[in-house]
């Protein structure tokens, strides 16, 4: 049998070098990020969602030193986006930005739904949070929620709501309105929020649920008025305009946007991630820029925001379940 001789005093200092060594070699290979970070918006440019996603990852950008580019990918009520991410490599370099659809889209789609919405998309941070809003078209002769509610009593069926497409958060807001109020308004859907704006404004449609980013430039210019907001507190940019929930008890929907990375991403990239958010979050002039819009935001952990995504899962399940929301 073949025998070593022992190693060297000098081999064996050697050794020790490279071991002592070996933690910064890998913490210096694997800082994240060490390359640019490929964001995958599912809205549309100039909404929403693509604004306040633009806010935070040219933030988070400066802040870590590389770039965060964002990829807008809309379609099919942010199936293809999510489609696109949960196929990535779980790698920290492909990030998903959904909104609202996200926690509605399992229950709506079912089996149809091509990725596993809980096992291939893993939650990373709650970016923005706002609540949904009631508009009116300035013409409309009622004037206040309960006023509204009386009118939707005596024209059952007459009376038209918007949203751009079924099963939306705008479309679940109306059919939550329904059920608590007892009314029956009608849901017209809209392929383009543009061309349901332009009807709401022009007078053409009545009503349309919307969200506080949204509401602001239009109530603004004196374009539609805001009936109600769908929060639990006063709107700080909506001075005056009465929660939805003092009339209808229980009434709270809301618009959200969050960060979700594919499945199989290190555990440590998500917490990089979701701390340089949560930091970003509060930097003066992200706070500043994203108050204006009616963006709200606050500190969440990843856990945070898988709670808060389940919570919204089950409620929209509800909802599509009680008013029989179907996709053709």
């Amino acid at each position: 049998m073949p025998t070593h001789s022992p190693p060297g005093r000098r081999a064996l200092l050697a050794a020790a070098v490279l071991g002592l060594a070996a933690p910064s070699i890998a913490r210096a290979q694997g800082r994240y990020p060490a390359r640019s970070v490929r964001v995958v918006n599912a809205y549309s440019p100039g909404g929403t969602a693509d604004v306040v996603c633009r806010i935070l990852f040219g933030a988070l950008g400066e802040r870590m030193g590389q770039s965060f580019a964002v990829e807008n990918r809309p379609g099919a009520a942010g199936t293809l986006a999510a489609q696109a991410v949960a196929r990535a490599t779980g790698d920290g370099y492909t990030v998903l930005y959904d909104a609202t659809a996200h926690s509605v889209n399992p229950s709506l789609f079912g089996a149809r739904l091509p990725y596993d919405t809980r096992k291939d998309l893993l939650p990373v941070f709650l970016a923005m949070q706002t609540p949904n809003t009631l508009m009116r078209s300035p013409g409309f002769e009622a004037r206040t929620v309960p006023e509204l509610i009386a009118l939707a009593k005596a024209r059952p069926g007459r009376l038209d709501c918007a949203s751009t497409g079924i099963g939306t958060v705008q479309h679940v807001s109306l059919e939550l309105f329904n059920m608590l109020a007892g009314v029956r308004i009608n849901h017209i859907v809209y392929r383009e929020i543009a061309a349901a704006r332009n009807d709401l404004t022009s007078g053409r449609v009545p009503l349309q649920f919307s969200n506080v980013p949204s509401t602001l430039p239009l109530t603004q210019a004196n374009q539609a008025v805001c009936l109600a907001h769908c929060g639990p507190a006063p709107v700080s940019v909506l001075p005056g305009i009465p929660a939805m929930a003092e009339y209808l008890p229980g009434f709270e929907t809301w618009e959200w946007n969050g960060i979700f990375a594919p499945a199989g991403t290190p555990a440590e990239v998500m917490q990089v991630l979701n701390t340089e958010l949560n930091a970003v979050i509060r930097d003066p002039a992200v706070v500043a820029r994203l108050t204006g819009l009616g963006a709200l935001t606050r500190a969440n952990g990843i856990e945070d925001f898988a709670a808060f995504r389940e919570q919204q899962i089950a409620f929209f399940a509800e909802m599509v379940r009680k008013a029989d929301i179907r996709i053709d």
